[in-house]
């Protein structure tokens, strides 16, 4: 993928994952299973049934899904038997160009703090605002070529 696939395939993963990230949606403090089956008044063996499980499976899913022990398979399995979709996402923490802009300060801090010290040592030390304008110069080169490296750590 080329870099300017890249970045439309980000804004467009991004677009899908804003609303999910503003919604703040948390898990039911008994799990989600739980929850929804006795929304429906549904008994576990009920569940067990059209899941075709045993009915002393069910609390073991429950205690797993709680705990964070279970499968996507079976959350799967449990949805679908209660008439639900299984929904499964990963949502950053913040948009995703400012967690690539916030890792590529943080590597180009690094490397300024090196060549800095370098040029101290040589009595040739640079003023703040040269090092400050060459961090964000390295900061929009890193962003407009390959990530790869990105995430490398020396």
């Amino acid at each position: 993928m080329n870099i300017n696939q890249s970045l439309l395939a980000r804004k467009q993963l991004e677009r899908r994952l804003a609303p999910l990230r503003e919604a703040k949606i948390t898990a039911p403090p008994r799990g989600w299973i739980k929850a929804i089956r006795e929304a429906l008044g549904m008994t576990a063996r009920q569940l067990a049934a059209r899941m075709g499980a045993s009915p002393s499976r069910i609390p073991v899913i429950e205690k797993a899904e709680v705990t964070g022990a279970t499968t996507i398979k079976t959350m799967r399995e449990a949805a679908e038997a209660m008439s639900c979709t299984f929904v499964y996402a990963f949502v950053p923490t913040k948009p995703l160009d400012e967690i690539l802009r916030e890792r590529a300060n943080e590597k180009t801090r690094q490397d300024i703090a090196r060549l800095d010290h370098t040029m101290r040592l040589e009595n040739q030390a640079l003023l703040k605002a040269d090092l400050d304008d060459e961090q964000r110069r390295m900061v929009e080169l890193i962003l407009s070529g390959s990530l790869k490296g990105l995430w490398e750590d020396k």
